[in-house]
């Protein structure tokens, strides 16, 4: 082996091996994780409990019965780095026979929401609400019925996929704020995760795992 054909070869390794560190965890699915997170309530908690699926893989298990609350994590992540979010999730339990884009149905059996503050209170977030939707489209995307600010967007749907089956998702995360938030990211403040059936009073049940940001 020639040196110039080694020295290629030693560098495209390297390289290889720095593409594939570009990886952003942002929620450990274990018990010590789990209690690292911030809970936020809006009604009663919905139910979060940790599990291991047959390859000892952690995941996530929510179930809200007229409950709403979420899981988050404060977090800054490069979006110029590592532009996508990634995660892994299945419904059990779905919720049939409501209108998602208005309030009195605006529940989701599962969702993943990236969080930029804006201001200094609390209310001052823009968000993506990447959601498991029951009765939109997958892709489908709509202005959230609480706040113009937010965005809810059918990463998956039950109408094109089957109950209890494990999908993954992959979304460009600083693509979507400038096209439907108009603001072109450097960097979000966090990420979040909830199941909530306060406003339908139904119930609904959802797992999530591997949830990341790549390149």
């Amino acid at each position: 082996m020639n040196i110039v054909f080694k020295t290629f070869f030693i560098l495209s390794i390297f390289t290889n091996i720095l593409f594939a560190q570009e990886k952003i965890i942002i929620f450990e699915f274990t018990k010590k994780g789990l209690a690292e997170l911030e809970s936020h309530s809006i009604k009663k908690k919905t139910d979060y409990t940790i599990g291991t699926d047959k390859n000892g893989e952690g995941y996530l298990r929510a179930e809200a019965e007229g409950q709403a609350s979420g899981l988050g994590k404060k977090i800054k992540v490069n979006l110029n780095k590592t532009p996508y979010i990634n995660f892994t999730w299945k419904i059990e339990q779905g919720i049939s026979g409501i209108k998602e884009n208005t309030k009195k149905g605006h529940d989701f059996a599962a969702r993943v929401s990236v969080i930029k503050n804006v201001g200094p209170l609390p209310w001052q977030k823009n968000a993506m609400n990447y959601v498991f939707s029951s009765n939109e489209k997958t892709n489908s995307h709509w202005i959230g019925p609480y706040r113009k600010q937010v965005i809810d967007y059918a990463a998956s749907s039950l109408m094109d996929t089957n109950v209890d089956t494990w999908i993954t998702v992959k979304l460009n995360v600083k693509e979507h704020f400038k096209k439907f938030l108009d603001m072109d990211l450097d960097e979000i403040d966090g990420v979040a995760i909830m199941t909530d059936t306060d406003n339908t009073k139904k119930k609904a049940i959802a797992y999530y795992k591997n949830i990341y940001f790549s390149n």
